[in-house]
């Protein structure tokens, strides 16, 4: 890849990296903003997504040309001073590190589960709507093995620059399907031959004593109202043992504990 200089922040070329902040608020409509050295590198072997252009600190790039050497050759990637870089963006971008991605066409959330092995995981999201929890739960579903998440209509995108950063770049590897509004995820699992399991801190069954194996579906809901309780009846409630007066565990720490005690042994 050889780098195109850019020494104007207004050049056109680099359009789509201007105000990074502002421009993620309102949405990308099928486009994303990668950040970092170690989310460049899971883009690079993201198996659906892809990379539209690179824009880089030009004091960075003969340190990651192995890195950089992982995509296609026809990628624009772009050098600039760190200057040129902060003004682009609209902050100081510390990394100097950035990816201008496209992503794939949405999954079909009843394909993916028909594809699932028979001791498959799958994370399904209610109401997610802090992208550092979306980022955080990705991260442990991809640590632990899971075979993909769904997130319903009230999901946050995990597209979401600061979502992928803090999933460290699973985001655009883990496979993930959006359920329509009012479509009936839990009856869609139970089809595919799911268990299915809801965290609340009013679970019926201690964790500790759920077994393992079989296609198991793990359902989390936002912190603060958590699941509906309609959901709730039709599935099997687990609860986390915690010290007396603490309330609930936040989300994405609560994800990580129960993907670790079903995957354990695997």
């Amino acid at each position: 890849m050889n780098p195109i200089p850019i020494s104007d922040p207004a050049d056109p070329r680099i359009a789509a990296y201007r105000d990074i902040r502002e421009r993620d608020l309102v949405g990308r409509q099928g486009a994303f903003i990668a950040e970092g050295e170690v989310v460049l590198a899971m883009l690079a072997r993201a198996p659906r997504h892809r990379a539209a252009s690179l824009l880089i600190d030009e004091r960075r790039i003969d340190a990651l040309a192995p890195l950089l050497a992982g995509f296609p050759a026809d990628v624009p990637l772009y050098a600039a001073r760190q200057a040129v870089l902060d003004a682009v963006a609209g902050f100081p971008l510390h990394r100097g590190i950035l990816a201008h991605g496209i992503a794939a066409p949405p999954l079909d959330p009843a394909a993916l589960l028909a594809e699932a092995p028979a001791d498959a995981v799958v994370v399904l999201l209610s109401a997610i709507a802090n992208h550092d929890n979306m980022g955080g739960i990705f991260r442990n579903a991809a640590a632990f093995g899971a075979h993909a998440v769904l997130i319903d209509a009230a999901c946050c995108d995990p597209l979401y620059r600061k979502a992928i950063r803090v999933s460290v770049g699973t985001a655009l590897t883990l496979p993930f399907a959006r359920l329509s509004r009012g479509e009936d995820a839990v009856a869609m699992l139970k089809d595919a031959g799911f268990r299915v399991l809801s965290l609340s801190p009013a679970g019926a069954h201690d964790l500790h004593r759920v077994t393992r194996g079989g296609r198991t579906a793990l359902i989390l809901g936002a912190e603060g109202p958590g699941l509906d309780r309609g959901l709730m009846e039709r599935t099997e409630t687990v609860r986390i043992a915690m010290a007396a007066g603490v309330d609930s565990l936040n989300v994405a720490t609560t994800s990580g504990i129960v993907l670790h005690h079903l995957t354990a042994g695997r």
